[in-house]
């Protein structure tokens, strides 16, 4: 059974959701909801959105949810067997990421954007550990849009925890979270508004 961390628990930016292994913070009301409802029209129309693609069992699958891979130069990133080069900052996106340093006290050069257009649309269980990305950098994760259901599951003991993402809010995760823990946007069969979800995460490069 998972843990929901919504509405018992008050959930801070000290406030550790993970009983071990790791560190994730939740924090409500990052942005107003002007300034969402702003930032996720500029997003929707400002941004090359593309239908993602990934490998499962040997096929090539394309999915409903739409995806941006947001970069400094140099900054490629392969999942599910598939490469993405980046696409240049926005002055959006330069606005959300300079919140999301000060919040993770870390520095990002990199961003993936995930279009939810409905409840039927969610990401399986997995862990951002991919080979590009800096193990010891945090990850910051932004919501803009619908509410959702988020869920950790211990990668060992299968322990859960889950807390629903609001409009507006940001989940920040320290290393070693995703060594130890898979994470999942539940899908559901509730109306619920499209949601952009903003992933700030650190490539390695050559001289890192």
């Amino acid at each position: 059974m998972h843990k929901r961390l919504f509405e018992d628990t008050p959930i801070t930016s000290h406030t550790n959701l993970l009983t071990k292994d790791g560190e994730a913070y939740y924090l409500h009301n990052v942005f107003s909801g002007e300034i969402c409802e702003d930032l996720f029209q500029k997003l929707m129309t400002s941004i090359s959105w593309q239908q993602d693609q990934l490998y499962m069992f040997g096929k090539l699958i394309t999915t409903s949810r739409k995806v941006a891979w947001i970069g400094d130069p140099n900054c490629s990133y392969t999942y599910s067997g598939v490469k993405k080069p980046p696409q240049p900052w926005t002055p959006e996106l330069l606005f959300i990421k300079d919140k999301a340093e000060e919040l993770a006290q870390c520095e990002f050069n990199s961003c993936l954007l995930n279009l939810y257009h409905n409840g039927s649309e969610g990401m399986g269980w997995h862990s951002d550990d991919e080979i590009e990305l800096n193990p010891l950098a945090a990850i910051a994760s932004i919501s803009l849009g619908g509410e959702r259901k988020f869920a950790f599951k211990h990668k060992l003991d299968k322990t859960g925890v889950s807390l629903f993402l609001e409009n507006g809010s940001a989940l920040i995760m320290h290393a070693p979270t995703q060594e130890f823990w898979n994470h999942s946007l539940l899908k559901t069969k509730k109306p619920v508004s499209q949601r952009i979800n903003l992933t700030f995460r650190k490539i390695l490069l050559e001289h890192d």
